[in-house]
């Protein structure tokens, strides 16, 4: 049984792309901080779940909102998040 791939929008690869992005970047912290980098990058995309798949503005806000925070907390000197 073959199953076609999932087509996406240019939208939604650029928001599973960030998702990606935040998990490698919470790979290159330590080990035992891991987890709470986890749960906030969790935390954050769920947050914003509501969004309606639509409202593009909103989900360019949101995108270039997260590679800000993406781009603050891969930082070296940040070692630890709390939620």
């Amino acid at each position: 049984m073959s199953t076609a791939p999932v087509r996406r929008s240019g939208l939604q690869q650029d928001v599973l792309n960030l998702y990606r992005q935040c998990f490698r970047a919470a790979r290159l912290k330590p080990k035992a901080n891991q987890p709470h980098f986890h749960a906030f990058i969790r935390m954050q995309f769920h947050k914003h779940s509501d969004v309606k798949q639509r409202d593009f503005s909103t989900i360019e806000y949101l995108l270039r909102t997260g590679k800000r925070q993406l781009e603050v907390y891969s930082s070296p000197s940040i070692e630890d998040v709390t939620i």
